[in-house]
């Protein structure tokens, strides 16, 4: 293994299963080590088996596994799903340079019993104390942690970067193309969305739902037929996880992206919406109201089905508005940071960790 460059870190990146897997989170993940290692640092990704976040014990297993493969000197960096599979080699993490990624507190996962929300909510508020640094993707998810007993000092916020992407230039049609990007799982809120255009009856749209639909096969099943209760199932694809080439393609015939989430830590798919100048219908749900402007979208209060549908009746109807607000929307998207620069970000905080210890 050739030596580091000066001023450069060696870093191991641990995330639970695959790294390939088709999410905001992971594909952060993704980029992240991918711009580090083209800025000079070594990296590598460290995949976790078991169940995560409520680790099982061949999670807990590889959780210990992984601290004793690090290399001397390398700075480990464990993303927050997986941070709870930890809690057994507590003093291990805090002998280390260890850094949390935290893309939002696993407490706030939706559909989680009050016994296992407790249970999540005990173990990072005894691992993240422990931790060198904590890096949150956005300013929200840095107050939740400084109400799990982080201090401020030791908390830095990266927010993803957002590639520059062509223009969408939509369906073309006097039918609304509706795209939400998100695992089937209750958190992302698609239930209610469905619900939500349910009441637009009376209006021509077409919407479709990219996302794993194995993360919760359950609730994945449960999505379709409450489509089918409703009525609107010839009107809803879900389509499951999609390549990149695919998704690019959807996105090009997207008039509108909507999503009803109950909570994110930042919105990396809402981002991709303003990048490619398409109007936004979403639910505050976390930091993802913060990337929208007024002149963008509409944005109601996280779990307001009946408000959304209202809000979103007139984009449907109106072609001309939603033109307007996608010229407001390219025009946000040219604002938001670029991967490198955050990158650059994302080291430093790296750095601030190693001179911490």
């Amino acid at each position: 293994m050739s030596p580091l460059a000066e001023g450069a870190l060696s870093v191991a990146l641990i995330v639970p299963g695959s790294i390939n897997a088709v999410s905001g989170g992971y594909g952060y993940d993704r980029r992240v080590l991918r711009e580090l290692a083209k800025a000079g640092h070594r990296v590598r990704a460290v995949e976790l088996a078991g169940r995560h976040p409520l680790p099982d014990a061949l999670a807990e297993a590889a959780a210990q596994q992984a601290l004793v493969d690090l290399a001397p000197g390398e700075i480990v960096v464990i993303d927050g799903l997986c941070l709870p599979s930890f809690s057994a080699t507590a003093e291990a993490v805090a002998a280390r340079v260890a850094v949390g990624l935290i893309h939002h507190p696993t407490p706030l996962e939706k559909g989680l019993s009050e016994a296992d929300a407790a249970l999540l909510r005990q173990r990072e508020r005894r691992l993240l104390p422990l931790l060198s640094r904590v890096v949150a993707t956005s300013r929200a998810t840095a107050e939740r942690l400084a109400e799990l007993g982080v201090p401020w000092g030791r908390i830095g916020v990266v927010e993803p970067g957002t590639d520059p992407a062509p223009r969408a230039h939509g369906s073309g049609r006097d039918s609304c193309a509706i795209l939400s990007v998100g695992a089937a799982v209750p958190r992302k809120g698609h239930d209610l969305l469905l619900r939500s255009l349910a009441r637009l009856f009376d209006l021509d749209w077409q919407l479709t739902i990219v996302g794993s639909l194995d993360r919760d096969p359950v609730h994945a099943r449960g999505l379709m037929a409450l489509a089918e209760e409703l009525d609107i199932a010839t009107r809803v694809a879900f389509a499951g996880e999609l390549d990149e080439a695919a998704l690019d393609a959807l996105w090009q015939r997207t008039d509108l992206f909507a999503l009803a989430t109950w909570f994110e830590g930042y919105g990396m798919a809402v981002a991709e919406a303003l990048a490619r100048g398409v109007p936004c219908a979403i639910t505050a749900g976390g930091a993802v109201a913060d990337l929208v402007p007024p002149e963008a979208g509409v944005i109601v209060p996280a779990g307001d089905w009946q408000g959304l549908s209202r809000a979103m009746r007139r984009i449907v109807f109106d072609t001309d508005l939603r033109r307007r607000m996608s010229e407001a929307a390219f025009a946000a998207g040219r604002r938001l940071p670029r991967w490198q620069e955050q990158a650059r970000h994302f080291a430093a905080e790296l750095h601030a960790a190693h001179a911490a210890r």
